[in-house]
């Protein structure tokens, strides 16, 4: 995050959130709400009183702002007020809503494998496959290298990703042949000077820098529309097969804290077991 013409606060506390190892985004989201919150006040935040904090978070009531963006936007400002100005006096003040779980969608396996048809090229097809198949994150599978697939134990090795955690997933077959295929036509004018193991498995169309999130997600709904699939799904709808898939296949209840779509830290036993069409689930003892 650049550092230049920024005022001694910001300045402040961005040196606070890299000590603590805050990702990019991160920051850049604790930045712009307190900017708001900066806004808001038209004056500087490290003046506010309790009744500002008062009145801002009744403001963002009113807004008609999601519930999760209104949490975003007083997380950062907490950081703002408990670490870099140390006034705990207002960190009391504020207050986060509790979200509404709600169930995710999932396309059946017709409409998936109808998505997976119309992908416009190998590439695309390949990528939809990997969060459809191995349960990837959109940005888990552009972040891809070389050194990340390992064929002869078939599974996909995930570096540092989200939480900055460490993972391994299976490799299915079809993935892996179709990854083969995609070697033989990968473009590779940007790869002088890269080993081998480094080299971006889908290259961006910026020289060193490999396809962006973005972009994926742009194929993804065109697929989509083409296959004629319903609204509402997004491109991480294909990451909740997996999970779905995996109950099914196990009897459901045992898969929920198996599988690394749903945390039993985050979702209840309840939630995940909504997902599965009736009939798929069955007491295997």
């Amino acid at each position: 995050m650049s550092t230049d013409s920024v005022s001694p606060l910001r300045q402040r506390m961005i040196e606070d959130m890299t000590a603590r190892k805050l990702g990019a985004h991160s920051q850049r989201s604790h930045i712009h709400s307190c900017k708001r919150f900066a806004a808001f006040l038209k004056r500087s935040p490290d003046t506010a009183t309790p009744d500002d904090l008062r009145r801002f978070q009744l403001h963002l009531a009113e807004s008609d702002l999601s519930i999760p963006n209104r949490n975003r936007i007083m997380t950062g400002v907490k950081f703002l007020f408990r670490v870099t100005l140390r006034r705990l006096d207002l960190v009391a003040e504020i207050y986060h809503l509790r979200e509404p779980q709600k169930i995710p969608p999932v396309m059946s396996p017709h409409e998936t494998k109808r998505l997976l048809a119309v992908a416009p090229s190998l590439k695309v097809r390949i990528l939809l496959g990997l969060s459809y198949g191995c349960g990837l994150r959109a940005s888990e599978a552009v972040g891809l290298k070389v050194k990340h697939i390992d064929s002869a134990q078939k599974i996909i090795r995930i570096e540092q990703s989200k939480g900055r955690k460490d993972r391994n997933v299976m490799l299915s077959n079809e993935t892996l042949d179709l990854l083969r295929e995609w070697r033989k036509v990968r473009p590779t004018r940007h790869d002088a000077g890269i080993p081998l193991q480094e080299r971006w498995l889908f290259p961006g169309r910026r020289p060193g820098r490999p396809t962006t999130t973005r972009q994926l997600s742009r194929l993804f709904h065109e697929a989509a529309d083409a296959a004629g699939t319903r609204k509402g799904v997004s491109l991480h709808t294909l990451r909740h097969y997996v999970a779905l898939r995996t109950m099914s296949r196990t009897f459901c209840f045992n898969a929920v804290f198996r599988t690394n779509i749903f945390n039993p830290a985050r979702h209840s036993p309840a939630l995940s077991l909504r997902l599965v069409p009736e009939g798929t689930c069955s007491d295997s003892n």
